[in-house]
């Protein structure tokens, strides 16, 4: 006992090392649970995942599992820091690296690639060109426009010229209408035959593969969030883009995690290109937090109209720090938002503040959020003060932000699109 007690005190003093006192793949401070086979520390949710590998990594806790003295001497010799110098080695600028607070299928993912397919030790390069190849081609269930089920459509994201498209129609064999006149052709009279083939050939053409895409996206606006909760999907991907001087949301997903994760790092190479074709001079380091926004904050809020003398509406806002913009939906799932709010600077009279004025509008919720811009002034009502503090907070996050260029001419756009 007092072995295995001196073993956990030392555990406990290897832990708080430079390198070990974070999750060797997320990122948490203080992690308290150990791969004695990969010689690393890690969070509780990651030794989840790493449960999940049993044949590459077994995991204990430093304070509760008892540890013997060969099991600790594994963990000395390794730590964080060796083992990522091993299995990220070779880690692509753009491959997205998870945080606390990603969803499982991020985690999971990079997990799988460090250890298990090993893919950024220098060793299997078999992984690479699904994320670097010209051309990424895959069958997505996406939902609808107008309705809730989700349907299959072909993606092809292309490098040559930054796009993504989709198509509606899907391949079928091209003997089709070939492979039907026999049956046809049985019929006893030929008039019967005509009428038939007629009636046949408009179905063909509808079910041969169009050759135009539906939609032709470009990587100058595009953004890509992993959202599995709105989507009712683990493997949930929310792709935003500029539609005219609206955005439009895709909702997809796909059964397996590994391919949803592919294409995800395959969009973030291509934004990646994209950027820095745009931006010769720029460094890799200064491009990589303009490959995808962030979605500072999402939920409900109730708004009212310009006057603040209309009612209230219940509205989904999403708040985004690549565009600066507050868009609104009538419903988390809508393809194109309502309406935005371009928010800027507090030098060019933008400002957000709690406000305490009764709703007297038909609204159900009291704890008031109101935003300033040189144009109107914004009233917002949350349900709870936490969902308030939020707001807030997210509001004064993006106006602290320095503008860019690109920031002035998307304002400038809104405004003229009033």
């Amino acid at each position: 006992m007092a072995s295995s007690d001196r073993n956990n005190k030392f555990l406990l003093e290897l832990v708080r090392q430079p390198g070990n006192n974070t999750c060797a793949d997320c990122g948490v401070p203080e992690p308290d649970w150990a791969s004695y086979t990969l010689g690393i520390f890690v969070c509780l949710n990651c030794s989840g995942i790493h449960r999940n590998l049993p044949d590459i990594s077994k995991v204990k806790s430093i304070r509760l599992d008892t540890w013997d003295d060969a099991l600790v001497q594994v963990m000395r010799e390794g730590g964080n820091s060796a083992a990522k110098a091993i299995y990220e080695k070779r880690v692509p600028a753009f491959f997205y690296r998870p945080q606390q607070s990603d969803c499982f299928v991020l985690k999971d993912q990079w997990i799988r690639a460090k250890y298990e397919r090993r893919e950024f030790t220098g060793e299997n390069q078999c992984f690479l060109p699904s994320y670097c190849s010209d051309q990424f081609e895959l069958t997505l269930w996406k939902k609808g426009k107008n309705k809730r089920q989700f349907l299959k459509r072909i993606f092809l994201l292309s490098r040559k010229d930054f796009t993504l498209r989709y198509f509606i129609k899907e391949d079928v064999s091209s003997d089709t209408l070939s492979s039907r006149l026999p049956r046809l052709m049985s019929a006893q009279r030929p008039s019967l035959f005509l009428i038939l083939l007629v009636k046949s050939f408009p179905r063909v053409l509808f079910q041969t593969k169009s050759k135009l895409p539906k939609a032709v996206i470009s990587m100058k606006d595009l953004n890509a969030v992993f959202q599995p909760e709105k989507i009712n999907h683990a493997h949930g991907l929310q792709i935003s883009f500029a539609n005219g001087k609206r955005m439009r949301n895709l909702f997809v997903y796909h059964e397996t995690g590994q391919v949803i994760v592919s294409l995800f790092n395959a969009i973030r190479a291509t934004r990646l290109e994209y950027l820095q074709r745009k931006h010769p001079t720029l460094r890799d380091i200064d491009l990589i937090p303009q490959i995808m926004g962030c979605c500072l904050k999402e939920g409900y809020m109730e708004k009212t109209g310009p006057t603040q003398r209309e009612p209230f509406k219940k509205r989904w806002f999403t708040l985004c720090s690549m565009n600066r913009k507050l868009l609104y939906f009538k419903n988390p799932l809508d393809a194109s938002e309502l309406g935005a709010v371009f928010i800027g600077t507090e030098s060019h009279s933008y400002a957000a503040a709690e406000s305490s004025r009764p709703s007297s509008r038909g609204g159900r919720w009291h704890c008031g959020v109101t935003l300033q811009t040189p144009d109107r002034e914004f009233v917002f009502m949350c349900e709870q003060q936490q969902e308030q503090k939020e707001w807030l907070e997210a509001f004064r996050k993006v106006i602290a932000q320095p503008m860019t260029p690109e920031d002035y001419a998307n304002e400038a756009n809104m405004t003229r699109g009033k």
